[in-house]
């Protein structure tokens, strides 16, 4: 491809610039091959001219297209170079704030000076087991990486942070090793990752100093092992460190410190335990004043020094050793300060008795003259004869700090070998992952020894990196199988020659320290002798002859050689060390007993870096006489030994490259410094690594992945089944130039620029595309507007024509009308005057006929009033002359009969007198007496049949009389009532009429009220004009009052409500937290459970064979569970009573005082009532006791009546359930319709509510009385029992009818009329009680209306007085409380009537089962001699099953038997298949039942123990299956609600049938082990939650973000060397159906187990918690997820989820709400971004995202297409400030680990268990239904 295709109008570049490294600018015109200079335009506007190079004719550097800047990968640019590298960290850094990206196999990380919330436990589970192209750049990617490749490759793992001063390596490396310890845990209980993480702040304490680039600067390098086991768990670690700075402790630089642990001395002097140390403030010592700045902002010395104690306390450093580091480190301080004083040019002597020196001689255990002579002399020896000489104060200040030198640097030792021993491994390593923190490349103005050995150790890892990205690239190239040509690279091996190899830099200056005489100047001029115009690496300054330059692979560097020699010797006097090792301080001589350089006489105190060897746990003794040989190492060999040991390790390991950047020089957050950033770029091998990628095929695609997003530039003749092929026929017709792409096995691979080219090429395509689009949708607009005002323009004319015919229509209308109205008007005038005229005659005929009819009926009514006088007065003289007849004739009779009767009389006696009268007589009497006895006789046989009649005939005679009677009674009580009636009519009318009159008379004194008011009026209406204003000035004042008083009210009541629902949501948030705490401390206290038992199955292994034998377990070890005293389940039961008491209390409040009073008196009503009724009910329980008992000595009635009995009862019993019923749906209807306006007096509810208990309460008095009669008719038969059995007696009979005569049936009848008497007073009684209460509320009545009367008469004359407004509103007012009141009586009625109507329903409950008892009493009475007389039916009898208990029998031995079949092997897939829900629990609690029928605690203590370790095994055995768990989940929670629903408590037992309740528990009270069996169905929930989250997470990333659901919406982008997962669905990758296919099973499985609904509503509420947090979390970590069209596929398949959920019906579960976060963080990807109203919108839409979340995804927002564009920062700056008072979490990502609170419902179950069957296949024949 050429130049010139490339090179055109509008294409951008990159031109050098000296102040910013490179400026972006646009070509104006198309370069063509030869021209000189290219026309520029800068961003800011301004044109120019770019000359190019006549030499090379090197064009500048191309831009990448918008789309690729920004990418996580810096090789996924289509053009590698600088520019485009600088650009792109430039924008991650400073607009998107990601200070992680990707270069190769590089992780570039850029210093962002400020804290980030992005290295959380959240975000170590986050990246977790995940691909490393598949999140967004991170430390803990790499760290990942490396672990899964250690565990992999089964091959150690190193990671090399490098970096110059201040960039970060530090705290990279620390988060590295943080990761380790989070992910890997320790493979003991010692808590080893602790203690790895613990050295970092003792080796920072010692190791670390402030210095002008960096506030926690590393002064050393280390590299530490952390060391793993065959399971990859941390079981120990190791350290090595190098090149010490130790000039440091004796000199820092202007606005440095020296190392942090003398400032935090100095700040904790102040400690007791310090006291003895003498210290005091950091400016009082030399060493630590030097630099001026003893402070850091933002950092507490003192409180670091606990951190740091802390820490050696954890590493095992006792006090009394820590205590010992202290006093050195003091005397370091204190040895700072001794001062010498010069006796002459040659010696010195320290003063008297100088204090820093006592100090430090007591610090140290020393003889102070002995050290104070050692200070200022030293020992020279000959051959023959040793000398002391002394030395002058210059010589004795540098020996002082090369003490001080020394001694810190054994001190770093020690403390090193101590870690080192801390963190040893108990257990054999098995594999291992270093961390190297070393320093990078250094180039100062003054650069010395040190800088030389930094620059040497970047060499050598600069060619180890070098190598290892060529054999990667070379691999690729080998697997996709692409012909390989060597790249050729800058191979830094010459540079590494010339300092180690022979006679090079560091050979040449060992051999000068070797030399009596040698210098610094002797050793520079031999390296110019032997290097110089021989090595193209090697140059000399041009102005000076004690300097040397290098060149570098980064950049060139002049050394100085001053200082080169002593840094390199680094020795000390021995007689100073003799003098510390005589020390009485135990722990001194200790840091030189392994002592490895000798101690050189004649040599000076160097300054500078040590390097230090690797640390040994337990360091060898060395032999005789090699002393001799170590002692003699200078300090660059043992650098260059250690660095080659090093390189050794690290060639044996997979490397891991981290390169830190500081992004400038002055510690400002995300400010970013161009310069500084390229020189970084240039040292630590990034541009290496770019140049080498860009050398071959940078570009690397797959053929799905190519075939998606240039699909657009393939016609359909080219789409093939095959891609592969496809994609090779589309790229030779788009790329001619075969040499710039090859084909491999799965990828295509671009050379640099080509991918750039086909975007260029696809965006033309897209952007040609979308003319014609345009084109076609404006002319279609245009046609529409041409066809729009077309329309209207007709439409107009439409209507203008109409107008004008209207018009006319309107014109013709108006003419006839006008002629119309003159017709009718004429036609009005002569019908007027004709009707005037008739209406004059037919008045004049009325007023004659009037007068001829009324004189014609005054004649009529004279002659009727005539006739009526006429006829009374003749019938009056008739009925007179008839009475005298009458009575004439009357007295008449009277004589005559009068003497008839003498005359009979007279005759009577003569003949009584006579004895033959006598004998008539008696033979007359013999001859009646026989007659008497043949008639006795006959009336005997009659009346046997009689009586044989009357018995048929009697009970439907009492049952029709007693019927009849009843209704007699009804009538007679109607009588009396419309009686009563009619008299309280007749004195209600009496009293209208006296109110009548006392109304006539109010009217009048009305009259005479008004007339004066009248009189008053005139005189008061100024009166009333003057305070109309002053009224209206209050007035305005009390509506302004009023209207405050209303907004305080209103605003107090909505703060009480407000304060009130966050009181509410305060508790359920304690509430579901206290319940989320105790869930964890189950699910911890369980892990450990599991931990105990593996332990213990470990420790059982340990053992040898064990004895033979019984071995019995703890039983008790699951029941201690109860002793938790939280119980987190909260049933249904439970939590009624709550609602019912905040609801009314809700209601109450708006009740006024009034309504509060007459309810509280109803209450204490109501109790009174309580009272009485249970008095009553104990009476009648004792009478019916007593009856009972004289039943029993009475003989039994006869089985008809007995069976009519029965069946009247129960009829009666079947309405009272009826009633029963019906009375409790009218209650659960009444308290559903809570509303006020419902239920209120006069409401059409009420009134129908009221009607119905009134038709009830009827019903009730009607059924009440048939109970009555009833009583009655039995008391009637029992009486009636006696005579009819001595009736059946033959010879009782006789004797009766012998011994009957007047007397008895005297007697008899007397008895009668007294029961007959006694019956109508009773009547009587009653009858004059109801009249006197009629009486009594009457007189109440009109006592009532009297007062309401009076009370009438003072409010109309108080109305009176009022003005006429006021009068209406007190009218209104008064209305008001008369209705209020009204109501307040209706309800009292309301209240009593209930209350009635409920004391029926037990009267009539007792009553019933008072009939009940005496029906079975009398039955089992009755002897079967007396019912031999009773006819006998045949009857079938059915034969009836055997009544089961609903308990299972089983026997102690089959306990084990029993829990085996049924929990440890039990299938669950058969169970729930072919069985009913939850038979394991229902087997179990009717085994409980028989146990506790029987009385035996053992027995159900055992059963419920076994059965709680049963399912405990079960669950650890198949933990991870989830229709186990699930199973088992049910199980528990059914045998909890069977513990629950039989308990026997009240409040378990509403839903139960009185079977069920006939099966509660009797004996036993297992409350505890419910809370044990509620924890134990916790911690299987938990267990639950873990398996489908171990199912869902592989799914969820793969289905809910990379899978295209919508095909052809994400476009797809390079990705580079780190590739993603691919979002193309291939064979084996997860979908969307994947997850809703899972959901289904799980949904499926769940309900087979017959769970609780509630149960599985909290259970999908978790799944979809987990899928949306993990989905979230996924998109917050990639930056490739975050676009339009990824969050078109979120929505998507959101919805999808939806719609499963509205499939299941659990919409109402709560799960929706979970996806919120998710669906938010969809449309926020949707949404505009670009005006203050999107922000506003942004800011109100996104309520449940944190603001980091919101700002991280606007952050991360990527275009895919050209066509969208990026969030502009300063937006990103508007939504951050409008979130700032919203009171959030800090927290990046959401838990995925968290577990809502569950809770267990009481759901009881309608099951009977008498009817469970156990089928064969359980395996339980050795029990048996009891």
């Amino acid at each position: 491809m050429a130049a010139s295709e490339l090179y055109t109008k509008y294409a951008r570049v990159w031109i050098p610039d000296p102040e910013e490294v490179w400026k972006s600018a646009e070509l104006l015109k198309d370069y063509k091959p030869g021209d000189k200079v290219l026309q520029l335009r800068l961003e800011e506007g301004k044109d120019l001219e770019y000359s190019l190079d006549p030499k090379t004719k090197e064009l500048p550097p191309l831009r990448n297209p918008d789309i690729l800047v920004g990418e996580n990968d810096l090789t996924a640019l289509s053009y590698l170079h600088e520019p485009a590298v600088l650009h792109n960290l430039k924008v991650r850094f400073i607009d998107s704030k990601l200070i992680y990206t990707y270069c190769g196999i590089v992780l570039v990380a850029i210093n962002p000076y400020e804290q980030l919330p992005i290295y959380g436990e959240d975000i170590i589970n986050a990246y977790s087991g995940q691909n490393m192209g598949d999140m967004d750049p991170h430390i803990f990617a790499v760290a990942e990486e490396a672990y899964k490749q250690m565990a992999r490759d089964e091959r150690n793992q190193s990671i090399i942070v490098s970096g110059e001063s201040g960039a970060g390596k530090t705290v990279s490396a620390k988060y590295a090793m943080r990761y380790f310890a989070t992910v890997s845990g320790s493979a003991s209980e010692a808590n080893v990752e602790e203690k790895v993480l613990a050295s970092n702040p003792i080796m920072e304490s010692i190791g670390n100093a402030k210095t002008t680039r960096n506030d926690n600067s590393s002064r050393f390098g280390k590299y530490i092992e952390i060391g793993f086991d065959k399971r990859y768990r941390i079981i120990g670690a190791n350290m090595r460190t190098y090149l010490l700075e130790k000039s440091r402790v004796v000199f820092q630089a202007e606005e440095e410190r020296n190392y942090h642990i003398f400032y935090q001395l100095c700040a904790s002097a102040a400690l007791p335990e310090f006291k003895t140390l003498r210290l005091g403030n950091a400016n009082y010592f030399h060493y630590t004043k030097q630099g001026g700045s003893p402070v850091i902002d933002g950092v507490d010395d003192a409180k670091e020094m606990v951190n740091t104690r802390q820490a050696c306390t954890l590493l095992g450093i006792s006090d009394s050793y820590q205590m010992g580091i202290f006093r050195i480190l003091a005397g370091i301080l204190h040895l700072g300060n001794v001062e010498f004083a010069s006796r002459d040019s040659d010696s010195c002597t320290v003063p008297p008795k100088h204090e820093p020196l006592t100090i430090f001689c007591d610090l140290m255990g020393v003889e102070y003259e002995e050290m104070a002579h050692w200070l200022c002399h030293r020992k020279l020896a000959t051959a023959t004869e040793t000398y002391i000489k002394p030395i002058s104060k210059l010589h004795a200040i540098n020996a002082r700090d090369a003490l001080a030198k020394h001694i810190y640097a054994n001190l770093f030792n020690w403390i090193v070998d101590h870690v080192n021993k801390a963190l040893h491994a108990t257990v054999k390593q098995h594999s291992f992952i270093g961390v190297l923190d070393i320093y990078g490349f250094e180039t100062f103005e003054i650069n010395s020894f040190e800088q030389f050995c930094i620059n040497y150790a970047n060499e050598k890892l600069q060619q180890q990196f070098n190598m290892h990205v060529f054999k990667l690239e070379q691999e690729e190239y080998m697997k996709e199988q692409i012909p390989w040509t060597l790249i050729d690279f800058y191979d830094n091996q010459p540079c590494i020659n010339l300092i180690e190899a022979k006679m090079g830099v560091l050979d040449l200056l060992d051999e000068e320290c070797k030399m009596p005489k040698g210098s610094d100047d002797s050793w520079a001029q031999k390296l110019y002798n032997t290097h110089l115009n021989k090595c193209a690496l090697f140059e000399k300054p041009r102005m000076s002859n004690k300097a040397f330059i290098i060149k570098h692979f980064a950049d060139k560097v002049e050394y100085q050689c001053e200082g080169f020699l002593e840094k390199n010797k680094d020795t000390v006097y021995e007689e100073q060390i003799r003098v510390l090792k005589s020390s009485k301080f135990k722990l001194l001589p200790e840091l030189f007993q392994d002592e490895e350089k000798v101690l050189s006489p004649t040599s000076a105190a160097p300054s500078g870096r040590v390097p230090l060897t690797r640390m040994p746990v337990k360091p060898a003794k060395a032999r005789p006489g090699q002393a001799s040989k170590e002692h003699k190492k200078t300090v660059g060999l043992q650098f260059r030994n250690s660095l080659h040991l090093l390189m050794e390790t690290l060639n044996a390991t997979t490397p891991h490259y981290v390169r830190c950047i500081k992004p400038n020089d002055f510690k400002f957050p995300f400010t970013f410094d161009e310069k500084r950033a390229v020189q970084q770029l240039r040292a630590c091998g990034v541009l290496e690594t770019i140049r080498i990628s860009a050398a071959g095929f940078p570009s690397r695609w797959t053929y799905q992945e190519f075939f998606s997003r240039y699909r657009v530039l393939m016609k359909q003749r080219d789409v093939l089944g095959d891609r592969k092929q496809t994609c090779k026929n589309v790229l030779e017709k788009l790329i001619q130039d075969k040499d710039k792409y090859q084909f491999g096995k799965t990828k295509i691979f671009f050379r640099a620029g080509q991918v750039a080219y086909l975007e260029k090429i696809r965006a033309d395509k897209l952007r040609a595309a979308c003319i014609r689009i345009q084109k076609t949708i404006r002319g279609w607009l245009m046609r529409k507007k041409y066809m729009r005002m077309r329309k209207a323009a007709i439409t107009i004319q439409r209507h203008v024509r109409g107008y004008q015919a209207r018009c006319y229509a309107k014109f013709l209308r108006r003419t006839r009308a006008a002629i119309t109205i003159q017709k009718f008007q004429r036609m009005y005038v002569v019908r007027k005057r004709y009707q005037c005229m008739r209406d004059a005659t037919i008045a004049l005929q009325a007023l004659l006929r009037g007068y001829m009819v009324r004189n014609r009926y005054q004649m009529m009514l004279r002659e009727h009033k005539s006739v009526v006088i006429q006829k009374h007065v003749r019938g009056w003289l008739a009925r007179r002359r008839y009475g005298r007849t009458l009575r004439a004739i009357v007295y008449l009779q009277c004589c005559y009969r009068r003497m008839m009767a003498k005359r009979e009389l007279k005759k009577l006696k003569i003949e009584a007198r006579s004895v033959e009268r006598y004998k008539k007589l008696h033979i007359g009497l013999e001859n009646k007496i026989m007659q008497l006895q043949r008639k006795i006789d006959e009336q005997n046989k009659e009346y046997k049949s009689l009586l044989e009649k009357m018995n048929s005939l009697e009970v439907t005679y009492t049952t029709e009389t007693e019927k009849l009677r009843s209704d007699v009674e009804r009538l007679r009580l109607s009588e009396e009532e419309a009686r009563n009636a009619t008299n309280r009519v007749l004195s209600l009318q009496e009293e209208i009429a006296k109110l009548r009159r006392e109304l006539h008379q109010t009217q009048a004194e009305k009259k005479s009220i008004e007339e004066r008011a009248d009189k008053y009026k005139h005189e008061t209406e100024q009166l009333v004009s003057e305070l109309k204003e002053q009224n209206s000035l209050l007035k305005t004042e009390k509506e302004e009052l009023n209207r405050r008083i209303h907004d305080q009210a209103r605003e107090i009541t909505e703060s009480m409500e407000r304060k009130l629902v966050e009181e509410t949501k305060q508790l359920e948030l304690d509430l579901n937290d206290e319940r989320l705490r105790y869930q964890n401390l189950l699910n911890e206290f369980s892990r450990l459970e599991e931990r105990y038992d593996d332990l213990k199955d470990e420790m059982n292994l340990m053992v040898s064979i064990p004895k033979p034998g019984h071995k019995r377990t703890d039983s008790t070890h699951s029941s201690n569970e109860s002793e938790y005293t939280f119980s987190s389940e909260i049933t249904e039961a439970e939590d009624l009573p709550l609602r019912m008491e905040q609801e009314p209390s809700e209601k109450k409040a708006a009740l006024d005082m009034s309504l509060f009073l007459k309810l509280q008196k109803r209450v204490s009503e109501l109790e009174q009532e309580k009272q009485s009724l249970q008095d009553e009910l104990d009476r009648k329980e004792e009478q019916a006791l007593r009856a009972k008992a004289k039943e029993e000595e009475r003989p039994p009635i006869r089985g008809a009546e007995l069976e009519y009995e029965s069946l009247k009862r129960q009829e009666l019993e079947s309405e009272n359930k009826k009633l029963k019923n019906e009375l409790n749906e009218l209650q659960k209807a009444l308290t559903e319709t809570r509303a006020p306006e419902v239920t209120a007096p006069g409401a059409p509810a009420y009134r129908v509510l009221l009607d119905q208990l009134t038709s009830v309460s009827e019903e009730l008095e009607v059924r009440k009385e048939e109970v009555l009669i009833l009583r009655s008719q039995l008391v009637s038969q029992k009486e009636a029992i006696q005579p009819k059995h001595t009736m059946t007696d033959a010879t009782i009979l006789l004797e009766d009818v012998q011994k009957m005569k007047d007397k008895g049936e005297i007697a008899q009848a007397y008895i009668g009329l007294k029961e007959t008497n006694r019956l109508l007073e009773s009547q009587l009684q009653s009858q004059r009680k109801s009249h006197e209460n009629e009486l009594e509320s009457l007189r109440g009545e009109i006592q009532s209306l009297k007062e309401e009367n009076n009370r009438q008469q003072q409010l109309l004359a108080q109305n009176l007085q009022l003005p006429p407004e006021a009068r209406i509103e007190a009218s209104l007012q008064h209305e008001i409380t008369r209705l209020t009141n009204e109501n307040l009586d209706l309800m009292e009625q309301l209240e009593k009537q209930d209350k009635t109507v409920r004391k029926l329903k037990k009267q009539l409950k007792v009553f019933a089962k008072k009939i009940g008892e005496l029906e079975v009493g009398q039955m089992e009475n009755i002897s079967p001699g007396q019912i031999i007389d009773e006819p006998i039916r045949p009857v079938n009898i059915p034969r009836k099953e055997k009544d089961f208990q609903g308990m299972l029998e089983y026997k102690k031995e089959d306990e084990q038997k029993l829990v085996k079949n049924l929990i440890l092997e039990l299938k669950p897939r058969g169970v729930a298949v072919n069985l009913i829900p939850g038979l394991p629990a229902y087997i179990l609690f009717m085994c409980v039942r028989h146990a506790d029928y029987l009385n035996d605690d053992q027995k159900v203590r055992s059963l419920l123990t076994s059965t709680i370790n049963g399912i405990k095994k079960v669950l650890k055995k198949r933990g991870d299956d989830f229709e186990t768990v699930s199973f088992w989940l049910s199980n528990t929670c059914r045998f909890l609600h069977c513990l629950k629903q039989y308990s026997g408590e009240e409040g378990f037992m509403k839903h139960n049938t009185p079977r069920q309740n006939e099966h509660c528990l009797t004996n036993f009270d297992l409350a505890e082990y419910r809370q044990v069996l509620s924890d134990l169905a916790i911690q299987i929930y938990q267990q639950l939650v873990r398996v489908l989250e171990n199912i869902l997470q592989p799914m969820i990333v793969s289905g809910m973000l990379e899978h295209e659901t919508i095909q052809g919406v994400s476009g797809v982008k390079p990705t580079g060397l780190r590739k993603r997962t691919s979002s193309i669905a291939d064979e084996g990758t997860y979908t969307l159906d994947s997850i809703i296919r899972q959901l289904n099973s799980f949904h499926s499985v769940m309900c087979q187990h017959g769970m609780d609904p509630e149960l599985i509503k909290q259970v999908v509420k978790q799944m979809f918690y987990i899928i949306g947090a993990v989905t979230l979390n996924n998109l917050l970590l990639r930056k490739d997820m975050c676009s339009w069209s990824k969050g078109m596929q979120i929505r998507y398949n959101v919805s999808q989820l939806e719609e499963w959920l509205r499939d299941k019906n659990l919409m109402n579960s709560g799960a929706k709400e979970t996806l919120e976060p998710l669906i938010q963080a969809a449309q926020l990807l949707q949404v505009k971004k670009k005006t203050d109203e999107d922000a506003e919108a942004i800011c109100s839409m996104c309520n449940a995202l944190t603001t980091a979340q919101i700002v991280k995804v606007l952050n991360l927002y990527t275009p895919v297409n050209e066509f969208e564009e990026r969030v502009l920062v300063s937006f990103i700056r508007t939504i951050q400030v409008r979130l700032r008072d919203r009171k959030d979490s800090p927290q990046l990502l959401m838990d995925a680990k968290h577990i809502f609170p569950v809770t267990f419902p009481f759901n009881p179950s309608s099951l009977a268990l008498e009817t469970i069957q156990i089928p064969a296949s359980l395996g339980l024949g050795f029990i048996s239904r009891v």
